[in-house]
């Protein structure tokens, strides 16, 4: 592991180098990739750097318990050393995590669509309050969150909502939200007070940037349209609403959100490419056998993955089993606790993986 680890550092302070060369610098796609690389060598370099100072540090250690002739030095050392080797065993196990092989789109940025399904009213209402619990999270992470086109629903929420989400590590945090979300409760709409059960399905697709798919401009057709809903004096009289066809695939993409088409042309061509590389990654997995056949699943989009029960305050993520009592605490966005268990069982199986084959 040391090899490798030094390897690393070595490649890491290549890249640095790199970045300062002029010819670099001048070349926007070479200068994004290169600091990428560099951002993502440099979390594995803290902490290789981090474990050779613990290993020099229990050398000293072991060293003054076997030469130093003072009884309270050899104590000392004793006790610095009960404390430097849980720590190295800790180092090692995050290194071995760093080291896992990476989601090439986990850093990229997202395009989150939620969609209400089976349960009308309230299953708007609930695709609305998870677009809020995603804010929230947002929010916490320090991202930035940007509406592109919004189908509101008749009782509040939405029957469509698709947002960017923009930061580090996105969709490396966000990636397994994708599925069914049910939620059973008593509707704000029920009159008797029976518990009912909707569900909202989320979709998670890394945002493409202009060199991971080319799109032919020829291969697109374009409809404006007025916009419906919130805009003021330019909703129904001027032609901003912008809705891209992609001819090859059939792939839809829509935006109204601004008043200026430019911009509404600009998010959805946004939303069109990244659903183009979505789809070319798949086919390109497939082709692979690169699916892991994972209990966390693939993302599949009919896959019911999370029940929120509010009678009893209750959230289940069913892939990995896992529950908590803290539902009003989850719905306002503190969904961490799900995003660290998905990570660690994906990386347990990851691991598992290296070691079978």
């Amino acid at each position: 592991m040391l090899d490798k680890l030094e390897a690393i550092n070595q490649r890491y302070e290549n890249v640095n180098e790199e970045l300062m060369q002029p010819d670099v610098m001048s070349d926007l796609k070479r200068y994004k990739a290169l600091n990428k690389e560099y951002k993502e060598l440099g979390k594995i370099v803290a902490e290789y750097r981090n474990y050779q100072g613990v290993l020099s540090n229990i050398d000293n250690a072991r060293e003054v318990i076997a030469t130093e002739k003072d009884q309270d030095f050899r104590e000392m050392a004793k006790a610095e050393l009960d404390e430097l080797l849980p720590e190295q065993e800790r180092l090692e196990e995050v290194i071995k995590d760093l080291l896992l092989p990476k989601d090439p789109n986990d850093s990229k940025d997202v395009i989150v669509e939620i969609r209400a399904g089976a349960g009308g009213d309230e299953a708007a209402i609930f695709a609305g309050d998870l677009q809020r619990m995603y804010m929230r999270f947002a929010e916490k992470q320090g991202w930035k969150m940007e509406l592109i086109d919004a189908m509101e629903g008749t009782a509040g929420g939405y029957k469509e909502i698709i947002v960017a989400v923009r930061g580090e590590d996105v969709y490396g945090k966000l990636k397994f939200e994708s599925g069914v979300h049910r939620v059973q409760r008593v509707p704000a709409t029920e009159t008797q007070g029976r518990i009912h059960t909707s569900v909202a399905s989320v979709v998670v697709i890394p945002e493409a940037e202009e060199f991971d798919v080319e799109l032919n401009m020829s291969d697109i057709r374009k409809d404006y349209f007025c916009s419906s809903g919130p805009g003021g004096q330019s909703v129904n009289t001027t032609y901003s609403a912008v809705r891209l066809t992609h001819l090859p695939t059939g792939l839809v993409a829509q935006c109204q959100d601004q008043k200026s088409q430019l911009k509404n042309f600009d998010k959805a061509l946004a939303v069109l490419r990244s659903r183009v590389y979505e789809m070319e990654l798949a086919k390109k997995n497939e082709a692979d056998g690169a699916v892991r056949k994972s209990m966390i699943g693939g993302g599949d989009r009919s896959d019911k993955i999370r029940t929120y029960n509010y009678p009893q305050g209750r959230v289940t993520d069913h892939r990995i089993g896992y529950t908590v009592y803290n539902l009003a605490s989850v719905m306002e966005g503190n969904v961490d606790d799900f995003v660290e268990q998905l990570r660690l069982a994906d990386s347990a199986e990851r691991l598992q993986e290296g070691v079978t084959k």
